[in-house]
């Protein structure tokens, strides 16, 4: 069956009853059927033949690249999905991680959160190779540094873009489609994302740590050199100024901007691993001047953070909001995993965020509304947490709360209704993936250990 349109001309290639299929009857299926869907060119073997070959050359294919993960001991099947799924959302070409492959899932019912996540963030992206690293993936790793050098220079007084099109492409002007009712027909369908045009200052720190661990990997084909080091200097300059100037923030409000904590911590960080960086190159002088840096922000965050009234780390400078990128800070390394500062942050987060087995990312109203769905990244770093905490039996029960939640093929979407476990959001979510390999990386057992 040949389908032709403007400049295109298609094939359907099948041993199935051709008549069926063009009259769109239902028809039983007694024995497997082929299809192949292709370039308008004759097959040179019976159909059955090429997709039995392809077929198998596919599983062949994931099972050898599944061979070199470093799995943990439980949960292997998960982390293997999970592992699967974010190497399906990489681009080889161009080395460019989406966030999700849909767009306009909405984050809960009738809410109009619906966005277009088919782009590269360079946030997401961050998080998607340090999964991938604990599981010993390197071209992926590799392949991501490639589209972070490619990224276009900053000119004077300009800032970085958090998000960007596999293809580099950095105009993702976003734009409603109105012939579309969407899912479930709950509109808008939109395409592209405003979140390019935003002031997200943590995106610096992103980038600088997304590559730090290069500097110290002896398997890479490519390694990082002194020139490398001084484009992320470029980006460190950036971060050192901008970490106490509103920005939208990792959440990415479209009409608030506040000095926001998670945007000084990674602003902090993008100075802490540049001075990490200078002392292996042997470049004290400008280790220290990198390290003071670091040293003067972290102070200021420590300080302007801080709420001593209500006893807990803020999201905002001098706010009185929580929200869960806290959970971010021991993580980083700006406190330590029993600093009374943290913990009584830890402690209030699960007082006020957590729904049962979920947490919220925030639960004040923004530009929408109020949320009503569950942000699943957030439920895994605090169950990072409490397993660091040593609340480990409680960690996996959460753990295990968060897995029966995924769908039939072992996936998981964005956020998830506390109430009813149903997922909502665009999917899959690397985000959420993530969040599976890290959490059963800490969680499982040693094999040791294994009965």
């Amino acid at each position: 069956v040949r389908y032709t349109g403007a400049n295109l001309a298609v094939r359907l290639t099948t041993d199935a009853p051709l008549t069926y299929l063009l009259q769109e009857t239902w028809f039983k299926l007694e024995r497997p059927i082929a299809l192949f869907f292709g370039p308008d060119e004759t097959l040179a073997q019976s159909v059955m033949e090429l997709v039995t070959e392809f077929h198998q050359k596919t599983v062949a294919y994931w099972r050898n690249w599944v061979r070199s993960l470093s799995l943990p001991v439980d949960w292997q099947d998960a982390v293997i999905r999970a592992a699967i799924t974010l190497k399906l959302c990489w681009f080889e070409e161009t080395g460019g991680i989406i966030a999700a492959m849909t767009t306009s899932i909405p984050e809960a019912p009738n809410s109009g959160r619906n966005w277009d996540y088919r782009y590269c963030w360079l946030r997401d992206a961050y998080y998607v190779i340090q999964a991938l690293n604990r599981l010993g993936v390197v071209d992926i790793l590799e392949s991501y540094f490639g589209f972070l050098r490619n990224l276009p220079p900053l000119p004077d007084g300009k800032v970085m873009q958090p998000v960007y099109g596999l293809g580099l492409e950095q105009d993702l002007t976003e734009w409603t489609v109105a012939t579309l009712n969407g899912y479930r027909n709950m509109g808008p369908v939109r395409i592209g994302n405003q979140a390019f045009e935003h002031r997200q200052h943590d995106i610096y720190g992103q980038v600088i740590l997304s590559m730090a661990r290069a500097f110290f990997d002896r398997r890479l084909l490519r390694p990082m050199t002194m020139a490398d080091f001084e484009q992320l200097e470029i980006l460190g300059r950036k971060a050192f100024d901008l970490a106490q100037v509103p920005d939208a923030g990792i959440w990415e409000m479209r009409t608030i901007s506040r000095v926001n904590t998670y945007s000084s911590l990674m602003c902090w960080a993008a100075c802490d691993r540049l001075g990490r960086i200078a002392s292996h190159f042997g470049e004290n002088t400008r280790a220290n001047m990198w390290q003071e840096r670091a040293m003067s922000l972290q102070k200021q965050l420590l300080e302007n953070a801080w709420n001593p009234k209500l006893n807990h780390f803020t999201s905002t400078f001098h706010g009185k909001e929580l929200d869960g990128s806290l959970l971010q800070m021991a993580e980083l390394g700006i406190v330590e995993i029993d600093d009374p500062r943290f913990t009584a942050t830890v402690t209030a987060i699960e007082r006020d965020l957590r729904r049962g087995h979920h947490v919220f990312r925030y639960i004040e109203a923004d530009d929408i509304g109020v949320p009503t769905t569950a942000f699943t990244a957030c439920t895994f770093w605090l169950i990072d947490i409490l397993n660091r905490q040593g609340e480990r039996a409680r960690a996996r029960d959460m753990f295990q709360h968060v897995l029966d939640a995924r769908n039939h093929v072992g996936l998981l979407s964005e956020d998830i209704d506390p109430h009813t476990s149903e997922l909502w959001g665009n999917f899959p979510q690397t985000y959420s993936l993530v969040g599976i390999i890290n959490t059963a990386m800490r969680l499982s057992r040693h094999w040791r250990d294994v009965a």
